[in-house]
């Protein structure tokens, strides 16, 4: 009964986000503020009213958009002030990209820089007249208060309409440009020489020091450094792929990865990679272990694998639904404190380890200090190579190696019983897609089934709850409910990840399924003048403006993850509307690429593809030894990115699959009982190759 009173008093205090599932608005849902969630009754309510729109924008496992909640939305005088002059929205930016990237690219205008959270004004009409981020709630450092901002943008609204009118016009008009996000490529053509150009670009933006780009705060940017990896492939110029390793070295030792518990924060907030902004986000880790994956295929070296299996591990520990499905975040803050849950005092590891000498090893390695390396605590981050600790201590590296990692297993368990960070438990299709990306290639790599298995079971999670009727995917889902249209990341990354997982398990639902939701694609996000996809779909929400995203942001961009799906479906169906509809996006886009390669790492990796063209190996396995399993194993270890590599384990290939062109191999000395390979290349098939030896040779000759 008590608890019940309870629910009801809380019910009574809060605003209209207490409906929602979203775990951030749900977040602000006890505000005094007089928060509405985006849809018809608020933006009615601030035309019937004629009162301007506070937008405000953010996400769960944001640091800032907590401090600004507690600073000013908390407050019931800033509150008050809010209430009585504007109509207050808040938007969950994972939930509504869409709105989020209007006017992201609004802010980006005004200031040249966006971020979150993301405050706005806005007309009743929904036109931006200030736009800023987070704006403390007192004037300091000359940035004005939030409470300073509120009366003069109600008393401009009041008086000064002409003003504002005069605001919001430049503001269309410079966003109406700024949608279409990249410039034409007409007579630029598509070839190498778009690599080249690119990638050596790419190199001068590099930190050769410390690796990645940029100085602070520094972002991972894997979809570049894949792209990278692809220069190197198709140019043998050995500084792309040194450069690449130097990064994934610098991040994996850094205290931006989790050394006890495995996966990578969000970013650093220096140039070293030393102190993260501790969020960890399911997209970053998805995308993170395809790089290391591939570090690890081209430079044969099991520290990169251990990285791989060591996120995936913590993914599947604590970012997995019981459904399968996968979560969407973690929290920067535990128990009120940014980082808490992830620092460490000396005296806490002495306690856990309870070995000297093991302590003095484990700390002098990762940098821990009595007084500490971050505000009294310890971050964990590799500060001497094993090598010298070896030559120290008087062991061997390997010794010292399995010292450490006995001693993270201890913290580990120690860390166990501290209270975890917040988790921002919504299921996001497009997320879901490069996480289940990052476990087929973890399964490449690893040969470990589990991860098969689980990519396998993600796939089928969205299948029955994220998918409608024709062909069509809602975006998010929570609490039992899926809502929202999808947007183009969904659907691209959802088709890249059925391509990705049917090549290591080719059953023909999941390429059949590929090529429904591609058609749907094209039918509802396919632009016809511009040849290119629309960000939302052709019965989506009207917003002020509709927009285009080539550019590669926290996610790939969703026309480049497209072009890349279109050209493997052309290969393993040979519809040439694929092919003519990626190589139009190709022509749309190159000459944005080749100026400016930092932001568009994954559609360089689509046209590499393009250029390279793929090689094509279907291989017929079934058992689990011999010279077929042996074939596996390695091409799943090669790193071959323009491999289009079919397995098949079982006798016969599926009638269904007969129908694709990539599977018709007609040979009469061939019996179901056979394991062999083939090896195709601009239409040209090998014979059947029935060696590891013979197939390391077919291939070799096509590279």
């Amino acid at each position: 009964m008590h608890l019940h009173e309870e629910d009801r008093r809380n019910t009574e205090k809060s605003n209209r986000l207490i409906s929602e599932s979203s775990p951030y608005l749900l977040q602000h849902a006890q505000n005094p503020v007089n928060w509405y969630p985006w849809g018809e009754e608020s933006l009615e309510k601030a035309k019937q009213e004629n009162k301007p729109i506070f937008l405000s924008i953010g996400y769960s496992a944001c640091h800032w958009c907590h401090v600004m909640a507690h600073e000013s939305f908390e407050d019931p005088e800033t509150a008050g002030l809010m209430n009585e002059n504007f109509i207050n929205i808040k938007v969950d930016r994972e939930e509504r990209p869409d709105i989020d990237d209007i006017y992201q690219r609004v802010c980006q205008l005004a200031n040249g820089t966006g971020g979150w959270p993301l405050s706005v004004f806005l007309t009743p009409n929904q036109k931006p007249f200030y736009v800023g981020t987070y704006i403390p709630k007192e004037s300091r450092h000359g940035m004005p208060g939030f409470h300073a901002i509120l009366t003069q943008l109600a008393e401009a609204y009041k008086a000064k309409k002409s003003e504002i009118e005069s605001a919001t016009t430049e503001f269309l008009g410079a966003l109406e440009h700024s949608a279409k996000d990249i410039q034409r490529s007409d007579g630029l053509s598509i070839d190498r020489s778009v690599l080249d150009e690119a990638g050596v670009g790419l190199l001068h933006m590099s930190d050769p020091v410390y690796g990645g780009f940029g100085q602070a705060p520094k972002f991972p940017n894997p979809s570049n450094l894949t792209f990278l990896l692809r220069c190197y492939d198709i140019s043998r110029i050995s500084r792309y792929k040194e450069f690449v390793l130097l990064t994934a070295d610098r991040m994996a030792s850094g205290g931006i990865y989790d050394h006890i518990g495995g996966g990578f924060a969000r970013y650093s907030t220096d140039r070293r990679w030393f102190v993260p902004h501790f969020e960890k986000m399911l997209y970053d880790n998805a995308l993170l272990v395809q790089v290391y994956a591939e570090a690890y295929q081209i430079s044969n070296n099991e520290k990169y694998l251990e990285v791989v299996e060591k996120t995936l591990e913590y993914v599947k520990r604590e970012m997995m639904s019981p459904k399968k499905g996968f979560y969407s975040a973690q929290d920067a803050d535990s128990e009120g404190e940014e980082g808490r849950y992830y620092l460490w005092s000396k005296e806490e590891i002495l306690k856990s380890l309870d070995d000297e000498t093991i302590a003095e090893i484990f700390c002098e390695y990762y940098g821990v200090t009595q007084a500490g390396n971050y505000e009294g605590k310890n971050i964990l981050s590799v500060q001497i190579p094993l090598s010298e600790l070896s030559q120290r201590y008087e062991r061997p590296p390997e010794i010292l190696k399995k010292i450490i990692n006995d001693a993270l297993s201890s913290l580990f368990k120690t860390r166990e019983k501290r209270e975890k960070p917040g988790l921002d438990d919504k299921i996001i299709t497009a997320w879901n897609g490069l996480m289940i990306s990052g476990f087929a290639k973890g399964y490449r790599v690893t040969a470990n089934k589990d991860y098969l298995e689980i990519a396998k079971s993600a796939l089928e999670f969205i299948g029955s709850n994220l998918s409608r009727d024709h062909n069509r995917l809602y975006r998010t889902f929570k609490n039992g409910i899926s809502k929202l249209n999808g947007y183009l990341d969904d659907y691209a990354f959802y088709i890249n990840a059925l391509l990705d997982v049917f090549e290591i398990d080719p059953n023909p639902a999941h390429l059949e399924t590929a090529v429904r939701y591609t058609d749907s694609v094209i039918q509802h996000f396919w632009d016809p003048v511009n040849q290119n996809f629309f960000f939302t779909s052709d019965d989506h929400e009207e917003l002020i403006v509709r927009t285009k995203n080539f550019y590669d942001l926290a996610v790939p961009s969703g026309n480049s993850i497209a072009a890349s799906n279109l050209l493997r479906l052309y290969h393993l169906t040979h519809r040439n509307d694929y092919l003519e509809k990626a190589e139009q996006i190709f022509k749309q886009s190159a000459k944005s690429a080749v100026e400016n390669p930092f932001g568009f790492g994954q559609l360089l990796s689509a046209i590499y593809l393009y250029v390279k063209k793929p090689i094509e190996i279907t291989l017929r396995k079934t058992k689990d030894s011999g010279e077929a399993h042996l074939m596996m194993g390695w091409l799943n270890r090669q790193f071959i990115p323009n491999a289009i590599i079919v397995v098949l384990e079982n006798r016969f290939i599926p009638s269904k699959l007969q129908e694709y062109p990539f599977f018709k191999v007609s040979n009469s000395s061939i019996t179901s009982e056979m394991e062999y390979a083939v090896v195709c290349r601009d239409f040209t098939c090998s014979l059947p190759i029935f060696t590891l030896a013979g197939l390391q040779k077919q291939v070799g000759s096509t590279l």
